[in-house]
């Protein structure tokens, strides 16, 4: 027997049962953005590596660490698998000039690549759904994201399990005002700082302050504060988000030290965090990008954005028993003797035609194994066809969820009973 081969560590199968809780996170999520606007973009898996190093920054961990990168074999140019959505979102607008003249809500679904440790909640291959909103200026558009992932939260029955953390990052002259106080103020701690800490000293400091090390905190906890670098139209725009936020009803907690893990950040940024999934607290995280067009060679255009990790707010929803224990299957046929198969397909046909999701028993297998297949496969019904139903065109109704007594019905009736039961 030849070996088998398995799944890459941290690249994970979703299998029959699993996938069907999935479908359920994916239609809440279509439905969400649809009612406040946003459209599907969908890129490549691959792009060309420098246009993560542009965006992301050359000085972070996914840039240093964590990226999958090769060298197409074809021509030589060096290749990487997304590791986030903004950057080939932002890359195809510029491509394709969709801010002519426009604004734009857009949203993304699918597998991101980093390589890292796998651990509960933080897989190689994950996967996230994410927004861009693009040419918006104001806090509004801020508030509304805000708004928009509050509402989720409700609609998944998870509010109370959440909780939003927000800063702000200023401007480029404010932030390069705070750096310069910030290195003078983190070359005090130097001989405590760690290898990470040392290395970013003078290339990303802010991220110093990112820090899960404890014999860190309080070093972090005494740095300067970026909010006292702001200008007026910095402050106003925070000033305003805030507002916002509090005016839709939505608590939160300002966190000076959240400072986000991508270079293109500025101004507003935001976390959605949880206490329930242990060290892997953030399940949901963006801020404004108002740079990234430009950068990438678009004009300049303001936008903001958010990544929600999939897989964490499916073990959030599954630690709360909030996912659907239904497969979905309306009907399960069962049939027995000759020309009972081929009437049960004609059935089918005409149940699925009204709407229902039927699966019909295929091969040989007696009443009984057929009625145990019917109550494993979720369905709410089973609908029974012997050679006495074949012989006068009906069916049996039997309820496999909700109790209730069998029915003998005309083909015809079946479909009226079905819609009756389900009104």
């Amino acid at each position: 027997m030849a070996e088998k081969i398995q799944a890459i560590r941290g690249m994970n199968d979703v299998l029959p049962g699993e996938s069907q809780q999935w479908e359920y996170f994916e239609g809440v999520l279509r439905t969400l953005l649809t009612d406040y606007g946003y459209q599907n973009i969908r890129t490549p898996i691959v792009e060309n590596t420098p246009l993560f190093v542009r965006s992301i920054g050359e000085v972070t961990d996914i840039v240093e660490k964590e990226m999958y990168t090769f060298t197409d074999s074809l021509n030589g140019d060096s290749l990487t698998l997304r590791p986030e959505g903004t950057a080939g979102t932002l890359r195809a607008v510029v491509e394709h000039n969709l801010l002519y003249n426009a604004t734009q809500r857009l949203w993304y679904m699918g597998p991101m690549y980093r390589h890292e440790r796998p651990q509960k909640g933080r897989y190689r291959q994950f996967h996230q759904v994410g927004i861009e909103a693009l040419g918006f200026a104001g806090p509004d558009i801020d508030a509304e994201i805000i708004m928009m992932t509050a509402d989720l939260w409700q609609r998944l029955g998870i509010s109370d399990y959440v909780r939003l953390e927000i800063n702000t990052l200023g401007n480029a002259d404010e932030r390069a005002r705070h750096r310069e106080a910030l290195i003078r103020y983190l070359e005090q701690f130097v001989d405590i700082l760690d290898e990470d800490g040392k290395r970013r000293l003078y290339t990303n400091p802010l991220r110093v302050l990112d820090t899960k090390n404890p014999a860190l905190q309080a070093m972090a906890d005494g740095a300067p504060r970026l909010i006292d670098y702001l200008g007026d139209a910095s402050r106003a725009h925070y000033d305003g988000w805030k507002a916002m936020i509090a005016g839709i009803g939505v608590d939160f907690v300002e966190n000076p030290r959240l400072v986000r893990g991508l270079d293109y950040y500025n101004q507003s940024v935001f976390e959605w965090v949880t206490t329930e999934l242990g060290a892997q607290g953030t399940v949901c995280a963006g801020g404004r990008y108002d740079g990234l067009t430009e950068q990438l060679g678009g004009k300049p255009a303001p936008g903001i954005g958010f990544g929600m990790g999939m897989e964490r707010v499916l073990l959030l929803l599954a630690d709360k028993g909030l996912l659907p224990a239904s497969s979905g299957t309306d009907i399960y046929l069962v049939s027995q003797g000759d020309g009972a198969p081929l009437y049960a397909m004609q059935l089918a046909k005409a149940l699925r035609a009204a709407g229902y999701a039927v699966i019909q028993h295929m091969g040989e297998g007696s009443f009984k194994s057929q009625m145990k297949k019917a109550d494993q496969s979720g369905a709410r019904y089973a609908v029974i066809v012997g050679e006495n139903e074949l012989a006068n065109d009906q069916a049996v109704l039997k309820p496999l969820r909700d109790g209730g007594e069998q029915e003998t019905l005309g083909r015809h009736e079946l479909v009226a009973k079905l819609a009756a039961l389900k009104s």
